[in-house]
């Protein structure tokens, strides 16, 4: 089994449910008290926040490159970023250290590519949905993406950070997101994908009727599927 490295901390909720999840699917595939061979470096999600607002990404990418390297100089065998927002200097990342970066972008589009899906929507922070960094490299796998209007990122943003961030799961969120979906699904996606590792505490498949494609639930499994190979 190889060491999966993660950098984590953007938010705890999420590092915690991929810590979860990949424990829970080594234990699934092999059995027994097997658990996954996993490096963690947890980065301040208040300080890489703060550099976000301020728009320094270089500033940005060095904390995370530390925190990457010292996941590599530990014994990691190639590295996930445990987040989606922070892919936006994903680059800088993988240049900084000599393992491999599972990129969250490509793993996505792959798996829906792999059901038919040709036109997606894409959920996820303010920034994530406003920029292009994500959806582009998502793009470039053959889909069209589509995201919410514009008029509804502050409320998906207040949804993830005012809330799930912290643990709070709201019904009524839900129906909002849920919502969103629907309207994602008029503009011609044939699925959805939750692009924020939050996300995934309040939508499950059973609440939309076009396939959803959880970010984090798929990252860990082709990270399980490299590390078991």
């Amino acid at each position: 089994m190889q060491t999966i490295g993660l950098v984590g901390g953007m938010s705890w909720e999420s590092s915690a449910a991929y810590y979860q999840a990949l424990n829970q699917g080594v234990e699934q595939r092999l059995g027994g008290l097997s658990s996954a061979r996993t490096v963690m470096s947890s980065v301040d999600f208040a300080e890489v926040t703060a550099l976000e607002d301020e728009e320094r990404w270089d500033d940005v990418a060095e904390v995370l490159a530390t925190a990457a390297r010292g996941v590599e100089a530990a014994g990691a065998d190639f590295l996930l970023l445990c987040t989606t927002t922070f892919h936006r200097v994903a680059d800088q990342v993988a240049d900084a250290v000599d393992i491999p970066l599972l990129h969250l972008a490509d793993v996505v589009a792959d798996a829906c590519r792999a059901q038919g899906v040709e036109q997606v929507g894409f959920l996820g922070t303010t920034f994530a949905m406003s920029r292009s960094f994500f959806t582009d490299r998502i793009a470039s796998h053959g889909l069209t993406v589509h995201v919410p209007d514009e008029r509804h990122h502050d409320t998906v943003n207040a949804v993830i950070y005012d809330e799930l961030v912290h643990g709070k799961v709201l019904d009524s969120s839900r129906r909002t997101v849920v919502s969103l979906i629907d309207e994602l699904w008029d503009a011609g996606a044939g699925g959805v994908i939750l692009g924020c590792t939050e996300l995934e505490l309040l939508v499950r498949q059973a609440d939309a009727d076009i396939p959803v494609f959880p970010c984090t639930t798929l990252h860990v499994a082709a990270a399980l599927d490299r590390a078991l190979a």
